[in-house]
């Protein structure tokens, strides 16, 4: 009966959203790349060698900014409600892990939604402590995060059910 107490009503990982894959970035660079080797070609043909520099600097640049935006990626949020305790672990890119744990009792899901922009903020608030939660994601998907936590946070504050 104990381990029927420890099994979480609700789990996800949150995970930021890149569109542009790995194959898509090397598809990229080497479009840039050519498109800038093409353009840079008749400056260094007049003579002007230093122009093919500066094309080259942009690809160099994009090419970190990409690769600072996959590291990003790694970064994450995992959510767990169990029976008795609402667990929040933030891990940063860099492996920096941070974690929140709530009494569901106490706690209370907060929803700040604009008329236009739908829902922008999904907040966890016990005691005078808020932490937001899944800030990376869009509207729709924190609203759906949010309807989801809320049915979780609500059976906690129930009690478990013995079967």
């Amino acid at each position: 009966m104990a381990d029927s107490l420890e099994i979480p009503l609700f789990e996800t990982v949150l995970r930021p959203h890149r569109s542009l894959k790995i194959g898509g970035f090397r598809l990229v660079m080497a479009l840039v790349a050519g498109a800038s080797a093409f353009a840079s070609l008749p400056f260094i043909l007049l003579g002007f060698w230093p122009v093919a520099g500066f094309y080259g600097l942009d690809v160099v640049l994009l090419y970190f900014a990409f690769r600072a935006n996959f590291r990003a990626a790694w970064g994450h949020e995992e959510v767990i409600v169990g029976p008795f305790e609402i667990l929040l672990r933030k891990i940063s890119h860099t492996g920096e892990a941070r974690e929140w744990r709530f009494n569901p009792i106490w706690t209370r899901l907060v929803l700040e939604e604009h008329e236009e922009f739908g829902c922008t903020r999904l907040i966890l608030a016990s005691r005078g402590q808020q932490v937001s939660v899944g800030h990376f994601l869009g509207p729709d998907d924190k609203a759906h995060l949010g309807r989801h936590l809320s049915r979780a946070i609500g059976e906690a504050k129930r009690g478990p059910i013995y079967a």
